[in-house]
């Protein structure tokens, strides 16, 4: 086993042929000090050659270059831990929770779901059957899941999510998919994507293509940097530049953020912004439900499948209003410049919503 310490980095490595404890770089907080915050099992497919991997870290100001070999796992997971949002989300007003999904195009919302309904949800999922993604077997989904029925539909209808989206999104919100993933140990993460493409994609349909929609992703299992914790880029969804083209995909970007977040959290996106998560090096799977909806007036660009009339009929109230027509876009493109009727107040989009308590 091998000791590096690179002090006026801020990093710390410990580093063996099969494996390497990371450590976690404190110098977003100016302590140029690290330490060991996980261990990270990556096993080499040729320890010769992954061991002669060099990389060349940024320095802060003042400081000098040095070349460092370390494995692909350590630098994936050095260049994560150096931006890691662990803030007290519950800290958070009203107004600071809009602020930041409009500015920085994510959000956790923590403990929506109390440990007996995580409990509950995780004996329902254990049931379903599942494929791999055409990328990894260790990534198992279940898409199409709206009609799953009892803990489905109290999901999908959680009070306390949907008290935010309102706030959000305003009084009429359209439910538009439902799925289920689980992050199994070799899980190789996530790329960084978007999810909202404006002309419809292979991937995604013509569901991604309304101009506005939400993503709440519910986590039925610790977000730890070892098991797929969720990654973003901040503020991407803002950018005007080619680089942020919503059809492009990135390996990895040097101001990407780790998202962690206790079981019964979620974890809101704007589906605009870029995100992913990173690989599960852990023991365990990791499991997510997914559910996107988007204000009314927010259709998509080309029609999507409408819902099965048996199964709408089937629905319970409490939750059947939530699917409405998925094609429902309140556009008024004959509009005129001046028309009759016009208001003189918006609370949804005053500049002081943020400030609300």
């Amino acid at each position: 086993m091998r000791l590096v310490v690179a002090d006026d980095l801020g990093l710390l490595l410990v580093q063996s042929r099969s494996s390497q404890f990371i450590v976690r770089d404190y110098s977003r907080l100016n302590t140029p000090k690290a330490v060991i915050v996980s261990l990270w099992r990556a096993p080499m497919e040729s320890d010769e050659v992954r061991s002669q991997l060099t990389v060349t870290r940024p320095m802060r100001e003042g400081q000098r270059t040095t070349n460092e070999p370390v494995t692909e796992a350590a630098m994936a997971v050095e260049a994560a831990t150096r931006r890691i949002d662990d803030r007290d989300w519950a800290a958070l007003t009203l107004g600071e929770r809009i602020r930041q999904i409009e500015v920085e195009g994510y959000l956790v919302l923590p403990d929506l779901l109390t440990p007996e309904q995580v409990a509950e949800l995780k004996a329902v999922t254990a049931t379903w059957e599942t494929i791999a993604t055409d990328y990894s077997k260790s990534q198992q989904v279940r898409p199409g899941v709206e009609f799953a029925g009892g803990l489905i539909n109290d999901l999908i209808a959680n009070p306390p999510a949907l008290e935010f989206l309102r706030a959000l999104c305003g009084p009429d919100i359209i439910l538009m998919s439902v799925a289920y993933a689980r992050s199994e140990p070799g899980h190789p993460g996530i790329s960084l994507h978007t999810d909202g493409q404006p002309y419809g994609s292979k991937i995604f349909g013509y569901g991604g293509s309304a101009p506005f929609l939400v993503r709440v992703l519910y986590y039925l299992d610790d977000l730890t940097p070892e098991v797929s914790p969720f990654r973003v880029v901040p503020r991407s969804h803002l950018s005007f530049h080619s680089d942020a083209n919503p059809y492009l995909r990135f390996e990895g970007h040097p101001e990407e953020v780790m998202v962690p977040a206790k079981a019964g959290s979620a974890v809101l996106i704007n589906h605009r912004v870029f995100h992913g998560n990173f690989p599960n090096t852990g023991d365990r799977a990791r499991e997510m439900i997914a559910i996107a909806y988007r204000p009314a007036w927010a259709g998509p660009q080309g029609d999507v499948p409408a819902w099965d009339p048996d199964a709408l009929a089937a629905l319970p109230d409490h939750v059947r209003p939530l699917f409405a027509d998925r094609n429902t876009r309140h556009w008024i493109p004959e509009g005129g410049n001046k028309p009759e009727g016009m208001k003189s107040e918006a609370p949804g989009m005053n500049p002081s919503r943020w400030e609300m308590v």
